[in-house]
């Protein structure tokens, strides 16, 4: 009996998304590829005042997670040693902790090894590549040895004029067009776009699972215009990231398929753009320097991050 197969729609896309070969065959790390020296040089530039905005959520046993992904547990965070004098009585004491926790639990970056399909992951190398004993061979977090980039912060719930889109609303190329117009300035080869639906407000005023669902998210259609612009890595504010339930009845997580395997581009999500939001908007501009390395867990499909923008 053969499987079944995506939709036709889903395989047209990734035909005209699809960088396999692309940084050749035997590449790791797909669009990051696009943040060279110059990038990050000129990045460099968007720093004009020091501002720092911290970006990540709290790591905490009250997290976000609420059991819908299995296995993805909050942070369970132990003290393993308290105040030991470790060399004898009278010596320097030592507090240690130890934390079980999903690596994506909370902001976090997706790895390209996240998902699969047809059997492939990125490059177009076999799924069976990530094993339970070693995780991803191939494309683990740990490839990325460094992501910092511009960052540009598309708000698209200001450019539609909301402090927070509804739940059903499919994040498109038009909108991310008009967040664009509203920062001034253009998305470009190397940088590190940043989607600000403002779904995690539910999340930070309690409700976490209305946090997760329904929720606003990116449509199948943005990896093309992210393809077209030559997007290093995309992050966005919800918990799923793209729009939940699914805007192709049945088509279940169509673009991380398309990001994550087709283009080989880093995706992010639970990241709290609020704080960036308001600076955003004081200061009129909405580019920066963006820090935002992965935690180099070896056959990582996913890492904990702690983004920082300054501005």
């Amino acid at each position: 009996m053969s499987l079944p197969t995506l939709h036709p729609a889903f395989h047209d896309i990734a035909k005209r998304v699809n960088n396999w070969g692309r940084w050749g065959a035997d590449d790791e790390i797909g669009t990051l590829n696009l943040i060279t020296d110059e990038v990050v040089r000129e990045a460099a530039a968007a720093v004009r005042t020091g501002h720092r905005v911290p970006l990540a959520l709290d790591l905490r046993q009250d997290g976000v997670q609420t059991g819908m992904i299995p296995g993805r547990v909050n942070p369970l965070h132990a003290m393993v040693q308290i105040n030991q004098e470790l060399f004898g009585p009278g010596t320097v004491a030592c507090s240690d902790d130890a934390v079980t926790m999903g690596l994506q639990a909370a902001t976090h970056w997706d790895a390209l090894t996240h998902v699969s399909h047809s059997g492939k992951i990125y490059n177009g190398r076999p799924a069976s590549t990530v094993t339970a004993h070693a995780g991803a061979e191939f494309s683990g977090i740990e490839k990325p040895r460094h992501v910092v980039s511009r960052g540009i912060l598309l708000d698209v719930a200001r450019a539609r004029g909301k402090e927070r889109l509804d739940g059903g609303h499919v994040v498109t190329p038009e909108d991310l067009e008009a967040a664009e117009e509203l920062a001034g300035a253009r998305v470009g080869p190397g940088d590190i776009v940043l989607v600000r639906t403002g779904q995690i407000q539910l999340y930070l005023a309690g409700d976490k699972h209305a946090y997760a669902y329904p929720s606003p998210g990116l449509s199948v259609r943005t990896p093309e215009w992210f393809h077209a612009r030559d997007v290093a890595a995309v992050a966005n504010d919800t918990m799923t990231f793209e729009i939940f339930p699914p805007e192709i009845e049945d088509l279940w997580l169509p673009v991380h398929a398309l990001d994550l395997v087709e283009m080989g581009m880093l995706q992010g999500q639970n990241w709290n753009l609020e704080e960036l939001s308001t600076a955003c908007g004081q200061e009129s501009r909405f580019t920066f320097l963006l820090s935002a390395m992965p935690e180099p867990f070896v056959g990582g499909t996913g890492t904990p991050v702690a983004p920082v923008a300054i501005l």
